[in-house]
């Protein structure tokens, strides 16, 4: 089999699209939409897969999911499947870029799909996996739930940000809605017959800013105050508060999780008030980079000429990508589009839909998809890939 003929004809297939991955990436820039609403985006993925000649399904386990495949159903060849993001944030629109994270997706499945029509021999399967509700919602983890995953034998995806990197370190997390309860009454006339619950969330607030000091390094919590009440004058009777929980591995996240609920737990006896408080049901993990598929993609990417991040801390951040990592060998590299501005700030967002981030959006599509033909021209690899997994599951 010869790789560089089939890296050539994926090569060629990115060149080929690009002015057309440019404008699927505008049109889903320009519309943002919220998590499990991605109306719009969904239609326009998959209208360019099927005319692209992917078999595509459509509202595949979610609403605005869809599942859009290519090659043979060989059991015994790989089933690599690219993923896409394409949900936006309140407020901001693209300031995490998933516009680019479904381009890069589509691209990497063009480009595998022209180096399959290359190949003397099959080599195997790509899907392409729309994924909604990255931002809070978790959509990964109902297409978990739903054993999509049970037929891949390799996941992955690339995410843009100021910075290369192979394999970042993302943190496991868990939200939390905290309500306290109190009783209203008016401020001037009757303070005494009032129980103050903004009282209590902003003494939560600062209960949990003292805790601070005895956090591990690569712990994170912050929380906003999403109901402070109605009206100056009357005693607030009711606030609410959401905070994220953020910890290296899950096991710490729930070490934090215990801490952190006594912060909420005594701001309600030192006001008087009743809390109720509850941690989300569909916690992200922390992501596992697959090792031997980190080395490969960070080879394509040194002979594509990417330099990638080599100091030992990069920023982090959390992913329900890391949920896909646990049950299926994964990478989730992150690259640069050229700016300098920070993921969810307004600045990413104009980033994200500038025509700077072209090149390196198609750059990296190029090298995920080098990656994966790696693993398909090497039955070794996989068994190499299967052997990694294994481990960091143990290790887990």
């Amino acid at each position: 089999m010869d790789i560089t003929k089939l890296k050539t004809a994926a090569e060629d297939a990115v060149d080929k699209y690009k002015d057309e991955l440019n404008e699927l990436s505008q049109a889903i820039w320009s519309v943002p939409e919220l998590n499990f609403n991605e109306h719009s985006a969904h239609r326009v993925l998959t209208k360019f897969l099927e005319k692209a000649g992917f078999k595509v399904e459509r509202n595949f386990i979610l609403e605005t999911g869809f599942r859009a495949t290519y090659g043979d159903d060989d059991s015994s060849k790989p089933n690599i499947c690219v993923i896409c993001e394409y949900d936006a944030l309140p407020e901001i629109g693209h300031a995490c870029g998933h516009n680019l994270i479904a381009e890069v997706g589509v691209a990497t499945g063009l480009a595998i799909k022209a180096a399959m029509d290359a190949s003397q021999v099959p080599l195997g399967k790509v899907t392409v996996l729309g994924t909604p509700a990255e931002e809070g919602g978790g959509g990964k983890i109902d297409l978990i739930n739903a054993n999509v995953f049970d037929n891949v034998d390799v996941a992955m995806m690339s995410h843009p940000s100021p910075f290369d990197h192979a394999k970042p370190p993302t943190l496991s997390i868990n939200k939390c809605n905290v309500v306290y309860h109190g009783r209203a009454s008016h401020a001037a006339g009757f303070p005494w017959e009032g129980v103050n619950a903004l009282d209590a969330a902003v003494l939560c607030y600062q209960n949990v800013s003292c805790l601070r000091q005895h956090f591990k390094p690569k712990w994170r919590v912050h929380g906003i105050i999403t109901k402070g009440g109605a009206k100056p004058n009357i005693i607030p009777d009711l606030t609410e508060l959401e905070y994220y929980c953020r910890a290296p591995t899950d096991t710490e996240l729930g070490v934090l999780k215990n801490k952190i609920s006594k912060c909420f737990e005594s701001a309600a006896v030192a006001t008087g008030c009743t809390v109720d408080y509850k941690f989300d049901d569909r916690p992200y993990s922390r992501l596992i980079s697959n090792k031997t598929i980190v080395g490969l993609f960070e080879t394509n990417a040194a002979e594509a000429g990417i330099e990638l991040w080599d100091e030992p801390d990069p920023p982090t951040g959390s992913t329900d990508m890391g949920n896909v990592s646990h049950v299926v060998p994964s990478i989730h590299p992150m690259y640069s589009i050229g700016g300098k501005a920070a993921n969810h700030t307004k600045e990413f967002t104009t980033d994200s839909g500038s025509v700077v981030a072209q090149p390196f959006t198609l750059k990296q599509a190029k090298v995920l998809a080098y990656t994966a033909l790696d693993i398909y021209s090497r039955p070794e690899l996989l068994k190499q890939i299967k052997q990694d997994f294994i481990k960091d599951l143990e290790n887990a």
